[in-house]
């Protein structure tokens, strides 16, 4: 079982930065892949970077130069660095993990923070 929890979303000027974080509840977090999704009105949940259990990293071309992902293992934290936010970068982000050794996967979910892109 993981429990996730994220913090630091808000109100941000386009060009401007936030970094979003996600700690999670587990005695298992050096086996769990972590990601970060994002849900703006009325489109479908997109995933926006992930980083394996070894701190390997993978982004979505709309933020790729801009965001990084990171995370702590003796946290059991993972962080999500947004510079240069766009208005487009507005919308509900939403920590994932999930155990990367299950032989049938279960997604984990946080509750989501706001991001809002606006001046």
């Amino acid at each position: 079982q993981v429990q996730l929890v994220e913090s630091g979303g808000g109100l941000v000027q386009p060009g401007g930065s936030l970094r979003l974080s996600c700690a999670a509840s587990t005695s298992i977090f050096g086996f769990i892949v972590m990601n970060w999704y994002r849900q703006a009105p009325g489109k479908p949940r997109e995933v926006v970077a992930t980083v394996t259990p070894g701190s390997s990293t993978t982004y979505a071309d709309s933020v790729k130069g801009r965001f990084t992902i990171s995370r702590d293992n003796s946290k059991s934290t993972v962080y999500l660095q947004m510079n240069s936010l766009k208005p487009d970068d507005t919308a509900v982000y939403y920590c994932n993990a999930y155990d990367l050794r299950a032989r049938d996967r279960v997604n984990y979910w946080g509750q989501g923070t706001q991001v809002t892109v606006s001046s």
